[in-house]
Order: C-alpha cells, then structure tokens, then sequence
C-alpha cells in the first residue's frame, strides 16, 4: 500500500515539473533587468548621462532615495518571478503565521503577474514605439550616450513579455488535471 503525502512541498520543490525554459527565464528576468538599474544610478547623483532635456535635476535628499529605491524595487518585483516556478508560489512557507502551509489559489498567483505583466509591457510601449521611429522620445547630447541608454534599458523591456509568459506556464501547470 503506498502512502499519498499531503505535506506541502519544499519551498525549490513544485507540485508538477516546471518545464527547463520557464526555471531558465525565471532566472534571466532579474538579470535583465540589471542593467537598467544600474544606468539608473548616476541619476540620482544629478548626473544626466547625456540626456537633452530642459530643467534641472532635483535635489540629492530627493532623487537619490527615490533613485535607490527605484532600483531595489524593481529587482525585487522581478524576483517575485521565481514564485511561478517554486514551491513558495503553490503553498504558502511554513514559517508565514496563520496562513504557513495553506494552498496559494491558483488565481491569487496568476491575477497579480497577468496584470503586471501587461502593466509593464504597456509602460515600456510608447518608449519602444519611439525608438522605431513613432512619436516622439528621449533626445540625447550625443549616439553614444543614445546607444548606451538602448544598451540598458532594452533587455528590461522584455519583462513583461517574459513575465505572462511564465504566467501562462504556471497556470498550465496548475490546473486541475483531468
């Protein structure tokens, strides 16, 4: 007679296989995302990094929070990716009170990436839109300062994309069978 386990899986552990290209783009997101963090960091030392734009920057205790915080942020949401491919995204970890070891509904995953997913994807558009030449972007002193701001922020710009992606991957892999 075999024993069927109802224990929670391990937090690295999934109650279905996750598919190798999901882990892999799981993994990529916070790397994409790298870049443009770090371009966004002069920034909050006032200095503009070749962008041709009227006004001043504002002050230190102002943009070097804000800056920072920015940053972190970003690569902290992107990180929540890793919750559609890990045990942590199916049930909630043994050490959350009250609610530590209780299934995460399928909905409560899958609703919070869809809308982020598209909310990022619709945020870098008109950006995207610009550099091919549709509306209007970012001028720049010089190409060089141009290329290296295409450098950083273009790989983040698949966030979105990547993220519905893994979106879809978790909710296949989540439903019910049958």
């Amino acid at each position: 007679m075999t024993t069927i386990s109802t224990a929670p899986p391990a937090p690295h552990r999934t109650e279905r296989p996750v598919p190798r290209w999901a882990v892999r783009i799981a993994h990529a997101i916070p790397l994409l995302l790298l870049p443009q963090c770090l371009w966004r960091l002069p920034f909050a030392l006032r200095f503009e990094m070749g962008l041709d734009q009227p006004g001043s920057m504002p002050n230190y205790w102002i943009s070097v929070p804000y800056v920072l915080t920015l940053s972190v942020m970003t690569e902290l949401l992107a990180l929540l990716s890793f919750g559609l491919v890990r045990g942590w995204g199916e049930v909630v970890p043994a050490w959350v009170p009250r609610i530590g070891g209780r299934r995460i509904p399928r909905y409560a995953a899958v609703i919070p990436a869809v809308i982020g997913g598209i909310g990022v994807t619709a945020f870098w558009l008109p950006t995207l839109l610009a550099w091919c030449g549709i509306g209007s972007g970012t001028g720049y002193d010089s190409t060089g300062w141009m290329i290296l701001a295409r450098v950083c922020i273009a790989p983040g710009m698949l966030w979105g994309p990547l993220l519905l992606l893994l979106t879809w991957a978790y909710w296949r892999r989540r439903r019910p069978q049958g």
